[in-house]
């Protein structure tokens, strides 16, 4: 019954790695456009003068470089994330043991602060006095604002980020694989990039159950905004 309980309080794996997705798979949507747009942009026939096959490579080689590049830095800062963590916790653990009075003054006026009355935040910082290392998760928590990152492994941060990154960032070249590289195979390629911002705007939707239109709306102008940059870029050097 209580394994039950604690059940129902489990978050889904993609609501857990829900920050990861939509971080690596817009990055991977414009990242990989940019490469397209930008031959597109840069070439009168657009990508045709240049050829499918260096579109193609110059996608893939950009696509698992930076998918690779975003795995390990999104491993690399959600370890590190920890590591703060767990140095101020401990620090906090430390400062409760060795000054209990400091400890109960700050809780109660903490509490205060959140409107629990005198009695009730007496009796509350007692209990926690007598557990430190909980105590120190309330002050992280509560005072500090440092929620404990370890909900979430940093290996698995890092997969899902280099997972995403490929999957979405995929999209754009699809038409490349299928067609010759014209201006139609171009604006294929625009579509599919939309296509792709869209359900990632859906998977966003779908996770936190907000609204559909700000999910994917939002998601769809920022990334349509970078994707209007990269192209831009191309016609600079066009």
């Amino acid at each position: 019954m209580r394994n039950r309980r604690l059940n129902r309080h489990r978050v889904s794996t993609f609501q857990e790695y829900l920050k990861q997705i939509v971080y690596g798979g817009n990055d991977g949507i414009v990242t990989t456009f940019a490469i397209v747009a930008g031959f597109a942009g840069a070439g009168a026939d657009g990508a045709g003068q240049i050829g499918a096959v260096a579109v193609l490579l110059f996608g893939i080689a950009n696509l698992l470089a930076d998918a690779t590049a975003m795995g390990l830095g999104e491993f690399l800062s959600a370890r590190s994330q920890q590591d703060v963590y767990n140095a101020t916790h401990q620090n906090e653990i430390s400062a409760i043991i060795n000054n209990p009075d400091n400890g109960r003054d700050a809780m109660m006026s903490n509490l205060a602060a959140r409107g629990v009355n005198d009695q009730d935040a007496a009796q509350l910082t007692d209990v926690l006095l007598r557990n430190p290392e909980f105590m120190a998760d309330f002050v992280m928590q509560y005072d500090l604002e440092m929620p404990n990152p370890s909900s979430s492994s940093a290996s698995m941060n890092g997969l899902f980020t280099f997972g995403a990154f490929l999957v979405w960032g995929s999209v754009p070249l699809i038409p490349y694989f299928i067609y010759e590289p014209t201006q139609a195979t171009f604006r294929m390629s625009v579509l599919a990039t939309l296509a792709a911002l869209a359900s990632l705007g859906l998977l966003r939707w779908k996770v936190t159950n907000e609204s559909m239109f700000r999910c994917v709306g939002e998601t769809v102008l920022v990334g349509g905004i970078c994707a209007l940059v990269a192209f831009g870029v191309g016609m600079m050097f066009r």
